[in-house]
């Protein structure tokens, strides 16, 4: 994955807040890479309506 590549939501881990499980099936940008607890990378991605939050790589895929 690399940033500027459109991905889509395809499942998410753990619960929560509704502001992210409504993304859920849609396409967003990359625009960056987090680095979660110690176990991996996490991926930020930005969405049309300027909101960007990150998920695990297991959780998007390429659109």
């Amino acid at each position: 994955m690399e940033i500027g590549q459109k991905v889509k939501v395809i499942r998410l881990r753990d619960r929560v807040p509704s502001t992210i499980a409504q993304k859920l099936g849609k396409i967003g940008i990359i625009e960056g890479y987090k680095v979660t607890d110690g176990y991996g990378i996490g991926v930020v991605v930005k969405f049309d309506d300027n909101f960007s939050t990150w998920f695990f790589e297991d959780e998007i895929k390429p659109a």
